[in-house]
């Protein structure tokens, strides 16, 4: 996830979204997919959790060298047995009130031609969404808790969290209905999943 900030309906009506003051949704008026199309195309990324919209920024790189890691290994894996998708950077819309940009998603090639619409966001949850953290309490909490619970709630079978400061990824995996923490691995840990067949990956690869 990359560093964000939650804005309302006043900050936005601002050409500049820069700077914002924290509402919860029971405050305001709750954001819809419809209101992102008013956004300006400036660079920022927006999503939209509950109802609050969420303006995310540029990156640190070493952020972007760990999405893209993620995306190559798992394209490569996807070409090589034909039987799903990696997308980076991908729209994810739950509902009106649920848009979210994971880092990347993963999904088979039945699901991704089910929930891809004409714009090419998908329209439900992919099989597994992945979250590279960016500093800060705010934008860790989102990740860990926030996204968690959303993914949990809407079905992705498997959340991967990033860490690439500690070098290590937490894996959640769908347990009697909801997302529990599997294992934490570590540098010199092989990352796999039941949900694609034979891969495997060194977590050193991840965040050379």
């Amino acid at each position: 996830m990359t560093q964000a900030i939650a804005i309302n309906h006043e900050t936005v009506n601002n050409a500049n979204v820069t700077e914002a003051a924290i509402a919860s949704p029971a405050d305001q008026l709750l954001w819809t997919s419809a209101d992102l199309e008013l956004m300006p195309d400036n660079g920022n990324r927006y999503e939209i959790i509950n109802g609050e919209l969420i303006v995310t920024r540029a990156p640190h790189n070493k952020h972007q060298d760990t999405c893209g890691n993620f995306h190559y290994v798992l394209k490569a894996w996807s070409i090589k047995t034909g039987i799903g998708y990696a997308v980076i950077g991908a729209g994810v819309i739950f509902g009106d009130n649920d848009e979210v940009i994971p880092d990347v998603i993963w999904m088979s090639r039945e699901k991704y031609a089910a929930l891809i619409d004409d714009t090419g966001h998908f329209r439900g949850a992919p099989d597994l969404a992945i979250e590279v953290l960016s500093t800060g309490t705010d934008n860790e909490r989102r990740d860990r808790e926030v996204k968690l619970k959303l993914y949990s709630s809407r079905g992705v079978l498997e959340y991967w969290i990033a860490d690439w400061r500690a070098k290590q990824i937490q894996v959640y995996r769908r347990e009697n209905g909801v997302l529990k923490l599997a294992m934490t691995l570590f540098e010199s840990d092989t990352l796999t999943s039941p949900l694609l067949p034979d891969f495997s990956c060194l977590i050193s690869q991840i965040f050379e």
